[in-house]
């Protein structure tokens, strides 16, 4: 959670500064590369402010009217974060790119500002990425799996919308310097106007991205699958289990798993024998996995094939292949 907030905290500031740097050098030199930058930038700005709230809110504990918890609210406030970057970046820098094609500039004396502005935003938005990539690279370590596939999986869409966003804006501050060096060179606004253009796709592009990955998380996606296959393995090896019939798992926050076993159970152990198995196995899978938040235990009983046929049909073994 620490991790997450100061990662956020540092984009914050970063694109806070850049964005007002981004206005003035766009204002006085006319470039809608600029212009589109500093868009791109606000974006980044109002996201931060969103997964800051989508934090903050989430740590809320359980109560009566949620009694899973407030986890997945870090999820929906991400995915409006997503949205104010296909809104506020995306829309803003495709216009203002049309607008610049089509639409005739007088030349600038005040080109020079553009380079000074883009250097030091590089600068700013790279401390921020090499922020995120720690972090990220941090938490992959810790799941034991490549960078890579940490963005893929992640159940932390905080740090993830952040090293997208500076990677992003670096790919951007580098399409910015190129229109504005290319429209110095040609003389054609064009170039200008292209540079704003494929800076509202790439940002489209990642707004989509994030969307998608929300609204996995806001659905309920399954935890990871080793995690699965661990829990089923553990479960499974218990003497007073005959059958392990199926096991459901569902994201309901950052490192929050909730975790439904359907058990046969052996059916020579008393009632009091299969409770206290229940109450043992519920104490070591948190034990065992931290990301275990909650745990239900269901009997499947052979003698009810209509209740195992059921499901099975449903999930059965798949979630475990």
């Amino acid at each position: 959670m620490e991790g997450s907030r100061l990662t956020v905290l540092i984009a914050l500031l970063a694109n806070l500064a850049v964005a007002v740097l981004k206005l003035v050098a766009g204002l006085l030199s006319g470039s809608g590369a600029l212009l589109s930058e500093a868009a791109h930038s606000v974006g980044d700005t109002s996201t931060q402010l969103l997964l800051l709230t989508a934090v903050k809110r989430s740590e809320r504990p359980a109560d009566a009217k949620h009694p899973f918890g407030y986890g997945k609210e870090r999820y929906f406030w991400s995915l409006l974060a997503a949205f104010g970057i296909l809104i506020s970046g995306a829309v803003f820098s495709l216009y203002q790119g049309v607008h610049t094609i089509i639409t005739p500039h007088e030349e600038s004396t005040y080109v020079w500002v553009n380079y000074v502005v883009l250097a030091i935003a590089f600068v700013m938005e790279g401390v921020s990425l090499v922020q995120a990539t720690r972090q990220v690279r941090r938490e992959a370590e810790e799941h034991d799996v490549s960078m890579a596939g940490e963005l893929r999986g992640t159940d932390d869409p905080t740090p993830r919308a952040v090293f997208t966003e500076d990677l992003a804006a670096v790919i951007g501050i580098v399409l910015a310097a190129a229109g504005v060096a290319l429209h110095q060179l040609t003389g054609s606004a064009v170039w200008d106007g292209i540079a704003s253009i494929l800076i509202g796709v790439l940002l489209a592009v990642v707004a989509v991205l994030l969307g998608r990955v929300c609204k996995g998380l806001l659905i309920g996606r399954q935890a990871d699958q080793r995690l699965v296959r661990a829990v089923w393995d553990h479960i499974e090896k218990q003497p007073e289990v005959d059958d392990l019939v199926d096991v459901q798992t569902m994201l309901t926050g950052t490192d929050k798993v909730l975790v439904c076993a359907r058990v046969d159970f052996i059916d020579t152990y008393s009632a009091g024998d299969v409770e206290q198995a229940c109450i043992r196995i519920d104490n070591e899978l948190r034990e065992l996995f931290h990301d275990v938040d909650e745990v239900f235990i269901q009997p499947v009983p052979r003698s009810d094939a209509d209740l195992r046929e059921r499901v099975l049909r449903r999930y059965g073994r798949v979630l475990t292949d």
